[in-house]
């Protein structure tokens, strides 16, 4: 895996016309003359060379570079500039420009909010699983019930069918009766 150093330079070191190059790629060698290490790679980019404007921004590695001379300058990002990875660099920025008091208002701004979102997200899944065991209560609830209108059904008392299913009389009496009453409305619809 290679490692690489990129050195930003706000000035030219290539004094002769002919050897300026924007970037400049150097690969370190040893008191022998022999290649350092192969996967280790040094860029130095001499910022006053690139002159390129927004217009002729053609690449990833031009926008970057625009962005990096360019950054003190902006006032707002630039259309060109306008996706998420530049978006998160300008956030990066404008946190590394507060102040110190800045910054810890910042700070205590981002803990507050973790901490809210972590008590919002502990009382949601709270309430998820208080609403899953009055489901599963519910459920079992209406099967002893059902059970009871089928046991009812087949004439066995309330007191045994109560004594069975756990649920207590009035329960089953009620649904009994509830079961009477609409088998009742539905014969009078027919």
């Amino acid at each position: 895996m290679p490692i690489y150093f990129i050195a930003i330079l706000d000035f030219e070191y290539d004094v002769a016309e002919e050897r300026r190059k924007l970037m400049r790629e150097v690969f370190p060698r040893d008191q022998d003359g022999n290649l350092f290490f192969d996967k280790l790679h040094f860029r130095f980019l001499q910022m006053p060379l690139f002159r390129k404007q927004e217009h002729e921004l053609k690449d990833h590695s031009d926008k970057w570079i625009y962005f990096l001379k360019n950054l003190e300058n902006f006032d707002h990002i630039p259309r060109i500039l306008d996706k998420p990875i530049f978006q998160k660099a300008f956030d990066v920025t404008a946190l590394a420009n507060l102040d110190r008091e800045q910054y810890t208002v910042y700070e205590q701004n981002l803990l507050d909010y973790w901490t809210t979102k972590a008590a919002f997200d502990t009382a949601r899944e709270e309430g998820r699983e208080a609403g899953r065991k009055e489901g599963e209560k519910r459920g079992e609830h209406r099967k002893a019930l059902e059970i009871a209108l089928a046991l009812k059904g087949s004439g066995l008392e309330p007191a045994r069918i109560a004594e069975v299913t756990g649920s207590p009389i009035h329960d089953i009496m009620n649904a009994a009766a509830a079961t009477a009453f609409i088998r009742l409305i539905r014969l009078k619809r027919t």
